[in-house]
């Protein structure tokens, strides 16, 4: 996503809790594109850090016209043996870290009468999926929020759009796997063949795809395109 928007000429700001790797991707972007990337550390979980992070960008970079809310965690649990960790963890990151996020940003964009907030979901915020409930829940209130501010800021200038991909081969859906391989005993290849055949493609979604989809929402040509949910995931749902 970062790479889709820098080699449209945005200005992109990095934010996640790996300082040394925002560090590296932004010295990448700036190298490849020849743009203006920073990075900025802070968690999605943490209010202050994120409102914290998002003024320093916005001081270096300017005005924050575009966000990505692109931060999520992963993880599986049989409802009946699910913890209160567990289920704070997926809202906290995916669900929280979003309302955290949007909330620092949008104050800017309402004082400028424009603004691109698009969420990246989950194919989980549209149906359901065994083991994955607190996930599900969290993905769903992504949604929700996501259609509830695109009714209130319809005539503001800002759009506020979900992406809600299937499973994209990426170390998130590695990481499915090997839970997979963990607790069946199945192979990695039949693990990740599974997870593939829930696309009626046949396979994995691609990273590309799912940036070209966030590309462009944050463009002018979908300036009329506010509270959908796009998803990405070769036909598994259709919303």
């Amino acid at each position: 996503v970062a790479q889709r928007l820098a080699a449209a000429g945005a200005a992109v700001s990095l934010i996640g809790r790996d300082a040394a790797l925002l560090e590296s991707r932004a010295a990448e972007l700036d190298d490849s594109h020849g743009c203006s990337a920073g990075a900025f550390p802070a968690d999605v979980t943490d209010p202050a850090a994120i409102a914290g992070a998002l003024q320093r960008a916005a001081g270096l970079l300017g005005p924050v016209d575009i966000l990505v809310n692109n931060a999520g965690f992963g993880a599986s649990q049989p409802f009946a043996k699910m913890t209160a960790e567990h289920w704070d963890g997926m809202l906290s990151v995916n669900l929280s870290g979003v309302f955290h996020t949007t909330r620092a940003a949008i104050g800017g964009m309402l004082e400028r009468r424009r603004g691109r907030i698009i969420n990246v979901a989950s194919t989980a915020g549209i149906t359901g999926y065994a083991y994955v409930a607190a996930y599900c829940a969290a993905k769903h209130g992504v949604v929700g929020l996501t259609r509830a501010l695109a009714r209130e800021y319809a005539k503001t200038g800002i759009t506020v759009n979900a992406v809600c991909p299937g499973y994209v081969d990426t170390d998130m859906t590695a990481t499915t796997i090997e839970t997979i391989v963990k607790k069946t005993g199945r192979s990695a290849e039949a693990a990740r063949a599974e997870l593939a055949a829930g696309n009626p493609q046949g396979r994995l979604v691609t990273p590309d795809e799912v940036a070209d989809a966030v590309l462009w929402l944050a463009g002018d040509g979908a300036a009329s395109v506010t509270g959908q949910c796009i998803a990405v995931a070769g036909g598994e749902v259709m919303p």
